[in-house]
Order: structure tokens, then sequence, then C-alpha cells
């Protein structure tokens, strides 16, 4: 549970997904199935390596449909098989800080029988501009596209 001050500058969305957590999970943590979901089309994903471990750094490249290139280079700092993923910007691999951390990323998984899955995927911002970026940047429908993209592949494991 986030205390008020970590929901100051969060946005969040919660979707009952037809996945097992375990699927879910697995398809976050499967770098060579990111590109499937992880960004709304025509974003796509053409690399991603990823140390699924606390302290363990991933990066993940993403690229528009107008040749622009977003790389994301970030740390885990919680990884609950199954349960939840935890991974911040504020690092760039180990624990070198980065030039301009955005947001730290808790993504909970809670299985609800029958195959289907309570997921929660909440960003916390640094600060309320940096949420308000986010926000305009169409967080809610972003994310929202990718839970549905996500849903699709984790249904193949």
């Amino acid at each position: 549970m986030l205390t008020s001050e970590a929901t100051t500058h969060s946005l969040q969305i919660i979707r009952e997904l037809e996945a097992t957590a375990d699927q879910l999970f697995k398809a976050w943590t499967t770098p060579e199935r990111m590109g499937e979901w992880f960004c709304p089309k025509p974003w796509r994903v053409t690399e991603a390596r990823l140390d699924v471990r606390p302290g363990g750094s991933s990066f993940i490249l993403m690229e528009g449909p107008n040749g622009e290139k977003v790389p994301n280079r970030g740390v885990y700092l919680d990884v609950v098989p199954g349960r939840k993923l935890v991974f911040t910007d504020a690092y760039t691999s180990a624990w070198v800080p980065s030039e301009k951390p955005f947001m730290t990323g808790i993504i909970e998984f809670e299985d609800l029988g029958s195959g289907r899955t309570l997921y929660t995927a909440t960003a916390l911002h640094w600060s309320e501009e940096d949420r308000e970026t986010h926000d305009k940047m169409g967080f809610e429908e972003g994310w929202g596209i990718v839970a549905t993209q996500l849903e699709a592949v984790a249904r193949t494991f």
C-alpha cells in the first residue's frame, strides 16, 4: 500500500485481465516478447535487455513511426515473481544516477483465480510537473492500450 505522500505525484491504471499472474509476469520479464506489447502501436520496441533482479538493469529502446528513438534505462528495485515488479529510471545501471529521473514504476499482479488477474500499474513521479507531463503524454490511454496488448501476449505463455 502506498502512502498518501507517495501517491501525490502518481498515475495509475487498474485492470482485470484474462491471464494468470504468472503469465503476465513472464510477459513483463521476457525481453524478446516486449516488442509485441510494451508501447502503443505504431510505436515499437526494437531492443530490450533485462536483468530481472533487485539491482539489475534494464534497457528498452522504443521507436516511433517518424524515426523517433526513446531509450528507457533503469534498474529493478524489487522483484517478486508472479506478484510485483518495481523499477526506476533514477539509475541507468547498477547504482549510477541518471541525468534526469522521471518515474518509478510499480507493476502488481493479484491472482483472482479462474485465470484472471487484477493488474495494477502505478507510475510515481519525482514532481507534479513530471506527473502532469506524463498525463499529457496520454498515460491513461497509452498504458491502457499496453495492458490490453500485454494481456494478449501473456495468454500465449
